[in-house]
């Protein structure tokens, strides 16, 4: 299983923003946008504070992608 941030990505370059006017304007973390950045798991409340911030729903930040094989990884 891999989360997709890509959505965030490209949204943030259609709002001239950066990831750094995140840390700024949300109180968030360096560490947290480095984890999305590597796509690992970030909390519903930063997720929650993303799109609010940027007037958008989750789908249009994230995506999940199962492995190729159909497997699951363990949470």
């Amino acid at each position: 299983m891999s989360i997709s941030y890509n959505g965030l990505w490209k949204l943030l370059i259609d709002k001239n923003m950066k990831k750094v006017d995140l840390i700024n304007d949300l109180g968030i973390s360096s560490s947290t946008i480095a984890k999305m950045t590597k796509g690992e798991k970030v909390s519903m409340n930063i997720l929650e504070k993303i799109c609010d911030e940027l007037d958008c729903d989750f789908g249009d930040i994230i995506h999940y992608e199962k492995n190729k094989d159909g497997g699951n990884n363990e949470l």
